[in-house]
Parts: C-alpha cells; sequence; structure tokens
C-alpha cells in the first residue's frame, strides 16, 4: 500500500500534568518555526476602523539585479484609530502572493502620530521575472500597535502579471477594506488525498500478533494535486508531519521528494503509536507541503487534524486551529475505530 512505513512510538504522559505556562514554552515556540511566517499575514484587527485615504507608490524590476522594487511614497487621509487621541501611528507592509511563505513579508518604518505618513523607502524582493509574473502584490496600511494588536487600515492588490513595467512613476491609489476572502486566508493552494485510521489499544484481540498495547494513528499520504509551482522548473515537493504538541524529532517524519511535479504521488504511510483514546482530544496532526530547495524549503500549504478546540491538554494553544473539513475527518476516525476513513481536504495557510 505504501513505499514506506514509518513507526513512531509517542507518549504523551508528560503533557498529561498541569504545568505552568513555562514548562510549556519550548514546546509552543517550537510550533512557530513549523508554521512559518505566514500566520502574521492576517493577523490583527481588521473591524475598529474603516478604511480610507490613499498611497503613492511606484513599482520597478531591475533586470541587472533580478530585483522586484516597490518605491513606498507616502499615503494621505488615513483613519485615526485612537480617537481619544486623534493619532494613527501607520507602516506599509507587503506580500507576494499566494506565495507569502516563501517571499516573506517587507515593511515600512512607523511613523507616529500622523494620518499623512511620508515614507520614500523602497522595499525589496529577490525574485526572477518569470516568477515574479504569476503573483499578486498585497500592499497594505496598518497602525502599529505596541501591544501587538495592529489595525488595519486598508490595502491594495495589483495582478503583476498584467502590470505595465513600462510605468515607473509614483501613483496615487485608492486604500480599500480588506475582502472576506482575504480575511479568512482562502487561497487555492492544493488538494491532499490521504486516509487515517486509528487503533485502540488491544482491540484486536489477544491472538493477534500485532495488538498494540497501547493506540496507534495510522496516516497515509496518498497524493497531492494543484500545488503552486513557484518557479519554471516545477515543483519538488515533500510532506512533514508532526503531531503536536510534540515538535520533536520523535514527533517528525516525512516523505521522500517528488520532482517537478504539480500533483506528486507519496504513497506513505506513518505510524505513531503510543495514543490513549483520551489523547485524539488534545493531540493534532499537522501535515504540511514543502518545496525542496538546495539553501531552504517553501512552505506549500497544510492541514491541521484535530477537534480544533483551541486547547490542548488544558493549555490555549493557536495551532490547535482545525476547519470544520479537518474536525470533520479527526471525529469520523474517532468514532469508527480500526477503519481506515478517507478524505480529500484542501491545503491552507496555517
Amino acid at each position: 500500500e505504501s513505499d514506506t512505513a514509518s513507526e513512531v512510538s509517542f507518549q504523551f504522559n508528560k503533557h498529561k500534568k498541569t504545568p505552568s505556562i513555562g514548562s510549556h514554552s519550548s514546546d509552543m515556540a517550537s510550533v512557530s518555526s513549523v508554521s512559518g511566517s505566514v500566520l502574521s499575514v492576517y493577523s490583527g484587527d481588521f473591524g475598529s476602523v474603516d478604511a480610507q485615504g490613499t498611497v503613492e507608490f511606484a513599482l520597478d524590476y531591475d533586470e541587472k539585479n533580478r530585483e522586484f522594487q516597490v518605491h513606498v511614497s507616502q499615503c494621505k487621509d488615513l483613519a485615526v484609530v485612537d480617537e481619544k487621541k486623534g493619532r494613527s501611528d501607520p507602516y506599509v507592509k507587503t506580500y507576494l502572493l499566494p506565495d507569502k511563505a516563501r517571499m516573506g513579508k517587507r515593511k515600512t518604518s512607523v511613523k507616529k502620530r500622523t494620518v499623512n505618513p511620508i515614507y520614500n523607502e523602497v522595499l525589496r524582493y529577490k525574485i526572477e521575472k518569470m516568477v515574479l509574473l504569476i503573483q499578486k502584490l498585497n500592499l497594505s496600511v496598518w497602525h502599529n500597535d505596541p501591544l501587538g494588536r495592529n489595525s488595519f487600515l486598508g490595502e491594495i492588490e495589483v495582478d503583476l502579471a498584467s502590470w505595465d513595467w513600462s510605468n515607473r512613476k509614483l501613483n496615487w491609489y485608492p486604500l480599500k477594506p480588506r475582502s472576506l476572502s482575504a480575511v479568512n486566508g482562502v487561497d487555492h493552494r492544493g488538494v491532499m488525498n490521504l486516509s487515517i485510521k486509528y487503533v485502540p489499544p488491544g482491540s484486536l484481540g489477544k491472538m493477534c500478533p500485532k495488538n498494540p498495547p497501547s493506540g496507534e494513528v495510522h496516516i497515509w499520504v496518498k497524493d497531492v494535486k494543484d500545488l503552486l509551482q513557484l518557479r519554471p522548473s516545477g515543483v519538488d515537493s515533500f510532506v512533514k508531519c508532526y503531531v503536536l504538541p510534540d515538535t520533536s524529532k520523535k514527533s517528525y517524519q516525512k516523505t521522500r521528494v517528488i520532482k517537478r511535479d504539480t500533483n506528486p504521488v507519496f504513497n506513505h504511510t506513518i505510524v505513531y503509536d503510543g495514543f490513549h483514546t483520551e489523547d485524539l482530544k488534545d493531540a493534532c496532526v499537522e501535515l504540511t507541503v514543502w518545496d525542496h530547495e538546495k539553501l531552504t524549503n517553501h512552505f506549500l500549504g497544510g492541514i491541521r487534524l484535530g477537534l480544533g478546540t483551541g486547547l490542548s491538554y488544558g493549555i490555549s494553544v493557536d495551532w490547535m486551529d482545525s476547519t470544520q473539513e479537518e474536525v470533520a475527518f479527526w471525529q469520523e476516525m474517532m468514532s469508527a475505530a480500526n477503519e481506515w476513513i478517507e478524505g480529500l481536504l484542501p491545503l491552507r495557510s496555517l
């Protein structure tokens, strides 16, 4: 059924105690390295102020240095966030979409106490022109809050495939409210075809030689369809798997790399033992797809299989955020012991 059957012994007992927040800090911090920088793209307060005003910027591509340049000049008539003090502390942030994780964000400095900030800053991306032309530029303006609750002030999205590259002049553009799809992080990243199964402790009977003394979760990653193509040569993809809250090497598994294919077939099975039935409500299987390159790997999308309660062993965690489809898939596995549950789940930004 699969090219590889990885079996990982896994124990949750250390998480069942009631720890202090400090004792879990290393586990929680390591989750961000798995999820990547995309967590911040939709963070913040979207509803407190209405988008208004304009932004002046220019776009250019430096052929010699293979560099995309966004010249952010200034903004005018931005919304006031702190009405009591009559102030906003705005900055401009850019992403290349849909590939937020690979290219990362760029942002200007913060200009304090003004709704008419002047930046005159250039935000730069090292990227091939052919790859750039299948991206969109998302430029947004934010109020900087010292406590981290930054407020969204407006955005503009530019389709770079239809951009007039002979136009290098600074131009004014109206800031728009964030669309519902952008707030929810809805962007097509592909679909994963997989099956999962839970084998409870002792459920196969005493006569079965493979009867597990503790429960097992089986994950069969079959294939992925319609991956993002980040460069002309295609995608060299592989799948990582963790069982959160454990992000140690014991939990980490991965498939082989499938080269130059946006519809890779992995046919890879992973078995985690050490699962008791009560662990299923507090654990989360995170499957992420990555594009492999020599210097670094680039996040393409992922899924998280769990109950999506926001809690793990009584501790609030940001990774227990499964979608309705992912929760339903996990619940079906929990209610159908020893049966393979098949699913086709969309990849998303984690």
